[in-house]
Formats: C-alpha cells, sequence, structure tokens
C-alpha cells in the first residue's frame, strides 16, 4: 500500500464524484449551476480523486486524474478487507464505479501521509 505515499503531493479532492467528475468535464452539465464544484474553464484544468470499482470479483482503488480529454488512471490497488464488507454493504453488492465512503477516504488519506 506504499504506493500511495508518491502521489502525496497531488490535490485530492476528496468531494469530487464518478457523477460530478462525468458532468464536469464530459457533459454538457459543466456550468455554474453546480455549486459543488468549479466549473471547468480550460483544456489545462484537471481534478484527481479517487472511486472503488466493483466491476471485478474483488473491488479496487483507483486514484484518477480527470482532464477533458482523459481519464488516466494513475494507481490501483486492492480494497482492504476490513474496509470491503462493509462498502459491498452499503452499495448493496451491485456492480459499478462509487465514491468512497468516509471510512475509505481516512483510510486513503492514512496511507498517503505515512
Amino acid at each position: 500500500m506504499g504506493q500511495l505515499k508518491e502521489f502525496k503531493e497531488y490535490d485530492v479532492d476528496w468531494e469530487m464524484t464518478p457523477e460530478a467528475a462525468v458532468t464536469l468535464y464530459l457533459e454538457w452539465g459543466n456550468n455554474c449551476w453546480l455549486n459543488d464544484f468549479k466549473p471547468v474553464r480550460h483544456r489545462s484544468d484537471s481534478t484527481t480523486y479517487f472511486v472503488v470499482n466493483t466491476w471485478e470479483p474483488e473491488p479496487t482503488l483507483s486514484l484518477i486524474r480527470r482532464t477533458c480529454d482523459e481519464a488516466r488512471e494513475l494507481a490501483v490497488l486492492s480494497l482492504p478487507d476490513e474496509l470491503k464488507k462493509g462498502f459491498m454493504d452499503e452499495v448493496g453488492f451491485n456492480k459499478g464505479v462509487y465514491a468512497p465512503t468516509p471510512e475509505i477516504k481516512d483510510w486513503l488519506r492514512a496511507q498517503m501521509s505515512n
């Protein structure tokens, strides 16, 4: 899990969700009406955020850097066993790409600061 230390200098947007990132960077929803996030104004704008991917049998965490042109996975790691069951219960064991829970965010912050 030490690989996250490499990314501690990134300005992670802990409130960004997969849905909001798509809306801001890929959809026509990029506007000031989404008061939770600043609108994207330039092609060079980017955001860095985490997602939990449950499409595979074992859920993974991905650190994503999104621009208008691409979404790049900077890191992919397994969801720790102590967080896995609670998360999967919360999402009803459904497949998808989700924002991390507060518990997962706390764990990620700790991993990035170690």
